[in-house]
């Protein structure tokens, strides 16, 4: 049931991932008519920068989860051809439960916000006066599907673990090989 809600959670990841890059792809088009219609018509729309930063902000959160399935958080693993082959789906477990508790501090801070905003009914200080909420939800939704992720791949590892599957503890949250990162430049 794990792997199979696992599978479900991956593919879920990729189309938050493919949504995240439509948003970053229309902001592009947003500015790129911003400047083309400053430039030669002397008119703005006014706010393309703005809104393309909200853009941004939501785009890499819902990219957080398909990142980690896809083992492409940046890591510092300088030491860890000097430890023990054993051991290294524990320090790889250690790696992701510091990684998600991290983004659980980020969540945590980040529904404080966006309750505050609601309750608040902020705006943005500039001309659109965007209700902050709207960016803000998207971004925190993206970072709690982030939390989950990593609390089921965690979870996973663990079981895989617990049954011998070295390999398959390696595939789901060890670094990649060099061997691994070569296929994929490929495909």
């Amino acid at each position: 049931m794990l792997d199979r809600l696992l599978n479900s959670t991956r593919t879920l990841s990729l189309w938050l991932t493919w949504l995240g890059g439509t948003l970053i792809v229309l902001s592009a088009f947003l500015v790129t008519l911003e400047v083309f219609l400053r430039k030669i018509f002397n008119i703005s729309l006014g706010g393309a920068d703005e809104i393309s930063g909200y853009a941004f902000g939501v785009a890499t959160a819902l990219a957080l989860s398909y990142a980690l399935f896809e083992r492409a958080h940046i890591r510092v693993d300088a030491l860890l051809g000097a430890i023990p082959k054993t051991l290294h789906g524990l320090i790889n477990l250690i790696g992701l439960a510091l990684l998600i508790g991290f983004a659980t501090v980020v969540v945590w801070n980040v529904w404080s916000m966006v309750a505050d905003t609601l309750d608040n009914g902020s705006r943005s200080i500039t001309p659109m006066r965007v209700p902050l909420a709207i960016p803000q939800i998207p971004w925190l939704l993206g970072w709690m599907f982030f939390v989950f992720s990593g609390l089921l791949i965690g979870a996973v590892a663990i079981k895989r673990m617990m049954a011998g599957d070295t390999q398959g503890t390696q595939d789901l949250i060890g670094v990649k090989s060099l061997d691994e990162q070569i296929e994929d430049e490929t495909v």
